[in-house]
Order: structure tokens, then sequence, then C-alpha cells
């Protein structure tokens, strides 16, 4: 795995790409027409993921309406990101190499798990998490994780010129913009007009 570039702030440049998505079509990046919220979280079947996430299935129809389409990006292999991420109803990234946390300054870190903030919702998503498997509503992840536990989270959402407009590196596991401001961040942001797409 290659060393994580240094942090992006806004502003920066994000080159335009279009990535393989584990329901089999290619999402653009950025979007010529949204906002891009574009996240990246841990592994397949991560529960603390799984929670945030849930809120975000919850809201989809008011990001949507926003004007921004949701990218998620785990760190595990497309097949194994299938078992967990199938009833998603946006577009989910594998990449098991982290070429893109590495493009994007994504780290990982001991605090992700160590961190007081962390424990609470990290608690109630492995008995949440459990209690769905039970109920045979949700997969416990693989045993072994190539790309390891402590993966820490980060947010950014991408203007239609392919510029960060909005960035935050979560500093513990649960440490990732509510909906609430994701909708706050694109309402101040809305698509900018008159600037190329940056390739």
């Amino acid at each position: 795995m290659r060393m994580p570039a240094r942090p992006l702030r806004p502003g920066s440049p994000v080159a335009a790409r279009h990535l393989a998505t584990v329901g089999g079509g290619p999402v653009a990046v950025p979007d010529p027409e949204r906002l891009v919220h574009l996240q990246f979280r841990r592994f397949a079947g991560c529960p603390v993921c799984h929670l945030h996430l849930r809120s975000v299935v919850r809201r989809h129809a008011e990001i949507e309406a926003a004007g921004v389409r949701e990218v998620v990006v785990f760190h595990s292999p497309a097949e194994e990101l299938r078992r967990h991420t199938g009833d998603l109803p946006f577009a989910v990234v594998a990449d098991p190499d982290k070429r893109l946390y590495a493009e994007f300054g994504v780290e990982s870190a001991p605090r992700a798990l160590l961190s007081p903030r962390a424990w609470g919702p990290v608690i109630g998503a492995v008995f949440r998490g459990g209690w769905e498997v039970v109920r045979g509503r949700e997969r416990f992840p693989a045993a072994g994780q190539p790309g390891g536990r402590l993966g820490l989270p980060a947010d950014f959402l991408i203007g239609t010129d392919g510029r960060v407009l909005a960035v935050k590196y979560g500093e513990h596991a649960y440490d990732q913009w509510p909906v609430d401001e994701l909708l706050h961040l694109a309402s101040s942001h809305r698509p900018a007009a008159g600037h190329p797409p940056v390739r």
C-alpha cells in the first residue's frame, strides 16, 4: 500500500475519473451536474460504518434533493462488499489496494478505536449489528481484514468543477459529517458555473 498523500483542502483539484462500483456501473467523480459527497469508510461489514450509513440511507431522498450524489469507498474487495452493501441506494466503490485512500490522504491509526469518543458508537454498533445478524438481516464481517481495522473516516464535498468544496478527516472511527451537516454544506456550495472540470 502506498503512503497517504498530504491532506486535501478546500480548493484542491480532484482529477476527473470514472470509478467502478460494486453494482457494476461506473460513477463519475466529479459529477458535471451534481455535487459529490465522497466518503471513505473502513471494511465491509464494519459495524460502526454500517451505523452511519443507515442514517444516510434514511435521508437519502433529502440528500439527492439537495443536489448531492453519494459515493462511498471501502478498502475491501468488491466480492466481499457485495455481501454487505447490496441494499444501499448509492454508489459503493471497492478500493482493496487503498489507492484512493492514498490519493486523498486518508489514513489508518490506533486512535480510530482507542479514542474514548469512539467507544459509545462502536459498542452500540457492535450490539446492534450482532442483533441484526441473529435476525438474519446482516452478516458478520470477515475475520481477516487485509486493509486492517484501524481506518479513519473522511468526507469530501466535490464541486461540479472538480474542486474540493469542504473536507473532514475523522479523528476516530465515528467522526464524520452527520447528514444535517452535509445538507448545510450542500446548501452553502451550489454547483459552480463557468468553471471547466479539472482534468
